[in-house]
């Protein structure tokens, strides 16, 4: 009896068969990431779980994430048909439902974006809609939830996952115990407040500014009804020169005398 017990464990241990459904050797876990929002009040992100289902499920084949309360994992029953799938609205009064319908070909070992994860509970869209079977709807707080993978074909369920670990989201806090002492803030924080006061004030004295000084040209008074207003000068006319006075030119000074030549008298001629 031991040995079997001691079997059978193994056998699980190492993905084996229980009730006629193959275990996967996996347990839904949430994203160990370091990302905003793994859990939230109503959104919990696991893990993409890659090179899971390969031996397990084939093309056609569809993978579903079965949802409970994470005391109600004993009384969830695996659907034996597509058409016995909880949808979304049975968590209000089965306590579970199933989501996220894939294929294999969406865990892939290898490719994609590394960083990708399953958000339960991300669509608020299809929670009042009765025809979408799959929906993903958000997930009423504060509560706790387990998961777990289930692969079915058209003849039913052929291979589940391990139920996860208790997930328990986030509980909103009442708007009474939130702390509003500015010395309970971080310096930066401080920062960051006076100087966006700074800037919403200089910005609000310039829009009054602006408007103050058009309400001071509309206001003001124009010029009397029987005052005509000055003649305006054509810009593209061209203004008038004056040249300066110019007084008359000096009178030209005498010629220089000529150079001295002999007189006559002086000029002795030959005899």
């Amino acid at each position: 009896m031991a040995s079997f017990l001691l079997l059978l464990l193994l056998l699980l241990a190492a993905g084996g068969t229980v009730a006629g459904i193959e275990v996967i050797n996996y347990t839904p876990h949430v994203s160990d990431q370091q990302l905003e929002g793994k859990l939230t009040q109503s959104t919990f992100a696991l893990a993409l779980p890659r090179c899971v289902f390969d031996r397990f499920a084939n093309g056609s084949d569809s993978i579903w994430l079965a949802v409970t309360y994470a005391n109600a994992t004993a009384s969830f029953k695996n659907p034996k048909t597509p058409q016995e799938i909880p949808p979304y609205e049975a968590l209000f009064t089965t306590h579970s439902y199933m989501t996220m319908k894939s294929t294999v070909s969406q865990y892939p070992c290898k490719g994609g974006n590394p960083n990708t994860v399953l958000r339960v509970g991300g669509e608020s869209s299809c929670k009042n809609d009765d025809t979408q079977t799959s929906c993903n709807g958000p997930l009423p707080s504060p509560a706790s939830f387990r998961v777990k993978f289930l692969v079915m074909d058209s003849k039913g369920p052929k291979a589940e996952t391990r139920w996860s670990a208790q997930i328990t989201l986030k509980k909103a806090e009442a708007w009474k115990t939130v702390d509003t002492w500015p010395g309970r803030r971080s310096g930066d924080m401080i920062v960051i407040t006076v100087i966006l006061s700074a800037l919403c004030g200089v910005v609000t004295i310039g829009f009054l500014s602006t408007v103050s000084y058009e309400c001071f040209k509309l206001c003001r008074p124009g010029p009397p009804e029987n005052q005509e207003e000055p003649p305006r000068q054509d810009p593209f006319q061209g203004s008038r020169y004056d040249t300066h006075h110019i007084p008359p030119a000096p009178p030209a000074p005498p010629p220089p005398p000529p150079m001295d030549m002999p007189s006559p008298h002086h000029i002795s001629t030959a005899s």
